[in-house]
């Protein structure tokens, strides 16, 4: 079966239509630096896509997972976008709180040794 066949289509393509990506060219470059494995192999930017594929892309944001639900060789709205995938991504762990950030009245001046040395005993006793 071809790559160019109705049935499938080129990955970087189907990445930039899903927008999973900003430009094909992210889309090709991640393909190429092996940050996109489709069915648990690692896909090259001309690999061919079908419905049904199990698509992982490692992003800067994190790692997403798709399953492939139809086909798309242009890029479209978002809403037609998110219907060409179901998204199987696990929901992120619960970020812990932080305290707020110490506070001192502007125009005081610069903490003395005393104060200083407070203020890195607070930040150790804040951080886990």
């Amino acid at each position: 079966m071809r790559a160019g066949s109705a049935d499938s289509v080129r990955a970087d393509k189907w990445l930039w239509a899903a927008r999973l990506f900003k430009s094909r060219a992210l889309a090709a470059a991640a393909c190429a630096g092996g940050k996109v494995e489709v069915n648990d192999q690692s896909a090259k930017p001309a690999r061919p896509l079908r419905p049904g594929d199990l698509v992982r892309v490692t992003l800067p944001a994190g790692r997403r997972i798709v399953r492939i639900l139809a086909l798309a060789r242009r890029r479209g709205p978002a809403a037609a976008a998110r219907a060409l995938y179901d998204d199987l991504t696990p929901p992120a762990a619960p970020r812990g709180r932080t305290s707020p950030a110490a506070y001192r009245p502007p125009g005081v001046g610069r903490p003395t040794k005393r104060e200083r040395r407070q203020l890195d005993r607070l930040r150790r006793a804040a951080s886990p």
